[in-house]
């Protein structure tokens, strides 16, 4: 644990821990040395703290296919330069995603519990077994009374032949077939193409292991990795494995042969069967690959990463058998995968949780913008993350036509953005609060049980193996939202959790009405009752009973409290697009991630998409208060020029370029100058472009609900750098949208340069050579992608300098 002091000298300057990572995506494989190189440099100068690789479709001709000596040879290249400049390396174990490939045969490809159910007559049939595909295999067959029976008995097989005696009419025939899903990896890489495999085997685990990570690992080198990595789990229909009738009993305690109808028909007891199967290819997951994967890489000195969620059904605890936890997906008063992985990682004790981010930021690619990423890196912050890794770092040769290579989907977050000037001071801010939440341990007075037996027999829907889907429909979207909007905190618990939760440890649970809990659960509920605690099923009633919050939110605001060894301390988000000001009852230090000044105050105004670090003090409120007045100097009215590259021309104030049918597809950067008369410097002088205007949630309709986007149309499109006196003061991409000038300001005549930089979407849309090399490759390799909504990245761009700036003068730095 860290004391307040610690963190408070560390802030400004923190350690590499907390740098925002990378995921690096290698096309193809069609890499290069000289590539890899220049753009691990890049990375390296912008503030990133690493890599994660991850080998996917082909944009181009392939040079190193998945596997080949040629391509390891490329990662342990890689591998060493990154360590050489002090990047982490991490490794994607597979290509494309879920794990698999052309080394997995039937026996270990993800198998699915396929029915025929035929109605018959009175007769007696010989059916016989045949496998409709490859790979099918008979599992059992039943026959009921009736059209519509509720119980059936198993009939006999021999010689390959169902042997359905004569009965009664009508009747009904049941014939179980284990079939392989098909399911191929998605978005493979060239020579990884194949089934996703058997996440229920050891077997097919084992197989993986020694046909595609051990080389991978070893290529790497041990010693250079950061992790390996498992991308989310996306095996659709995998609900049978070999073996699992066996493991069923020795789980479970009875047979479930006799009763494998009850998964498809219902009966008295087929909810609990349907739970305790489900239960069971949680725990096969669990034991066969989560433990196969962490022993192997734990043999080798690597932590083990996974975003353990999704189909096979894995249960939030299940990631206590994995290294590091990561999840995905923001929304702070929803419950997203970041919720699931930061509930497991503070319940499981791990200090650092990451989390995907930046997956659908503001599509199309090359769209989002600096203020996209810092809104949406906040939102992560919010739900318990400590360690970002963007989606993503796409590998373009840079020497292509055009704009080069992109991911299929959302940011395309390397040094082809013109606002790359920016990302410096980005990353350092959002490494910075990074670093700092991952001191301390979280505080989360409140516990949201996952009602699993429900998601097991079915209850929440159409996908009974995603636990986390069902589980997050079955929880009433306004328990966390009541938590969190009170200023307070969560975790959810599970009943694996509950035999490390201490009850007193608890004191305020949240079960959803009518949850299914197991006979042990409900004895540790008993517990928490017992130990002064209040458990609660009735969400409307939540509010009555949280305990009062340390800071008390306005709308759009969220608390993330952690503690040290001595104190507190509070990271504070405003989510929305409107300023917001906070009144304490005591002083409050406020440290900001883009600056290195400390003050105290009673008082602070969050503006839109902001955030800051509050920490109570002892020590008095600055004598000049956050009530000081601005006194408004006067608009920056001059002559102004701008210049593209050598092209210097009048301009007039606002100056929005996709008004002039030449500039509505350039992207980059243009000078804007103009001279700035101050008959003094007395005070402190900002350059002031304004709010920005609010935008409403659905003014870009194309856009899917999880691709993040600030609601701001920005005084600066889409970010500047301000020089004055050819001193420069620094950049701006988010609000306030103010830029100190004091250190450069002298009296009399200055002179202000303003370097704006817009997004690389204005050159998207006019880039016929993307669209001929995805032609291309598919008509080569086949639809492996399809690239998202580049048809939409002209829309809604705004690009210049979109505001006349203003001269404020303050008595000290405004909050």
């Amino acid at each position: 644990m860290a004391t307040v002091d610690d963190v408070r000298r560390q802030f400004r300057n923190p350690p590499p821990e907390g740098r925002p990572m990378m995921r690096w995506w290698w096309f193809g494989p069609s890499v290069e040395r000289d590539e890899l190189d220049r753009e691990l440099r890049a990375m390296a100068a912008a503030g990133l703290g690493g890599v994660e690789v991850a080998f996917v479709y082909p944009m181009g001709p392939v040079t190193a296919p998945f596997g080949s000596p040629e391509l390891l040879e490329l990662v342990g290249h890689a591998a060493r330069t990154a360590h050489s400049l002090g990047l982490r390396f991490d490794v994607t174990l597979g290509s494309g995603w879920s794990y698999g490939g052309g080394h997995i045969g039937p026996e270990h490809a993800a198998r699915q519990l396929h029915w025929d159910r035929r109605e018959i007559g009175a007769a007696a049939y010989d059916v016989p077994v045949v496998a409709a595909w490859p790979g099918d295999e008979f599992v059992a067959a039943f026959v009921g009374d009736g059209s519509s029976p509720s119980s059936y008995v198993e009939v006999p097989v021999s010689d390959g032949t169902v042997h359905v005696p004569a009965g009664g009419q009508p009747r009904e025939v049941l014939i179980a077939t284990s079939r392989v899903t098909g399911q191929q990896v998605k978005r493979t890489a060239a020579g990884a193409e194949g089934h996703t495999l058997d996440h229920y085997s050891a077997a097919a685990a084992d197989e993986h292991i020694r046909r595609v990570a051990e080389p991978l690992l070893q290529a790497a080198t041990p010693e250079l990795l950061g992790s390996v990595f498992c991308d989310s789990l996306e095996v659709y229909g995998a609900d049978w494995t070999p073996g699992i009738f066996d493991e069923f009993a020795k789980r479970r305690g009875y047979e479930l042969r006799p009763r494998l109808y009850e998964l498809l028909v219902d009966a008295d007891e087929s909810r609990q069967v349907r739970i305790d199967f489900g239960r069971t290819l949680s725990e096969l997951y669990e034991d066969n690959f989560l433990k196969v994967f962490q022993r192997w890489a734990a043999g080798h000195g690597v932590p083990f990463r996974i975003q353990s969620y999704g189909e096979p059904p894995a249960t939030m605890s299940s990631y206590r058998f994995a290294d590091l936890f990561e999840g995905e997906g923001w929304g702070w008063t929803r419950i997203p995968e970041t919720r699931w992985a930061s509930s497991a990682a503070n319940l499981y004790g791990r200090s650092v949780v990451s989390a995907e981010v930046w997956t659908w930021v503001h599509s199309p690619s090359f769209r989002a913008t600096p203020l996209d990423l810092q809104g949406e890196a906040h939102e992560h912050f919010l739900s318990g993350v400590n360690q970002l890794i963007g989606h993503g770092w796409p590998y373009s040769p840079s020497n292509g036509p055009g704009l080069g290579w992109i991911f299929y989907a959302a940011g395309a977050l390397d040094d082809r953005n013109p606002w790359w000037p920016a990302a410096t001071d980005l990353f350092a801010s959002l490494h910075r609060l990074s670093w700092l939440l991952q001191q301390g341990t979280p505080v989360r007075p409140v516990k949201i049980y996952i009602p699993a037996s429900d998601a097991y027999a079915g209850a929440g829907g159409p996908e009974p193996l995603n636990l986390y889907r069902v589980v997050r429909r079955l929880i009433p979207e306004s328990a966390p939202r009541t938590i969190r909007e009170a200023g307070l905190d969560f975790d959810l618990i599970d009943d694996d959790a509950l035999t490390i939760l201490d009850p007193a440890d608890a004191p305020l649970v949240v079960v959803p009405e009518g949850t299914t809990t197991p006979v042990g659960t409900q004895r540790w509920l008993d517990a928490v009752r017992a130990a002064g605690g209040t458990v609660i099923t009735d969400v409307a009633t939540l509010a009555d009973h949280l305990p009062p919050a340390p800071i008390i939110p306005q709308q759009d605001i969220g608390v993330v409290h952690r503690r040290l060894d001595d104190g507190d301390i509070y990271f504070v988000a405003n989510t929305g697009s409107e300023p917001r000001t906070l009144t304490f009852e005591h002083p409050m230090e406020q440290w900001r991630a883009l600056s290195d000044e400390i003050t105290t105050t009673r008082t602070t105004t969050l503006h839109p998409y902001e955030a800051v670090v509050l920490v109570p003090t002892a020590s008095p409120e600055a004598t000049a208060s956050a009530g000081v007045e601005d006194q408004l100097v006067g608009a920056v009215l001059g002559q102004w020029s701008v210049a593209f590259d050598n092209d210097v021309r009048p301009v007039t104030l606002p100056h929005r370029w996709e008004d002039d049918p030449a500039l509505a597809t350039y992207s980059g950067a243009a000078t804007y100058q103009t001279d700035l008369h101050l008959p003094d410097t007395d005070g402190r002088l900002f350059l002031d472009f304004g709010p920005g205007e609010h935008v409403a949630p659905d003014s870009e309709p194309y856009l899917p609900p999880n691709s993040y986007r600030a609601l701001i149309t920005p005084p600066v499109g889409v970010a500047a750098e301000i020089w004055l006196n050819d001193t420069r003061c620094g950049t701006l991409w988010a609000p306030p949208y103010r830029v100190d000038l004091t250190d450069a300001a002298r009296p009399g005549t200055n002179t202000l340069r303003i370097v704006v930089h817009n997004t690389a979407a204005n050159a998207l849309s006019a880039d016929q050579h993307l669209l001929d090399t995805a032609a291309d490759v598919t008509a080569e390799f086949g639809r492996r992608f399809d690239l998202q909504h580049v048809e939409r990245a002209a829309d809604y761009l705004n690009s210049g300098l979109l505001a006349v700036p203003t001269i404020v003068r303050a008595s000290r730095r405004t909050s």
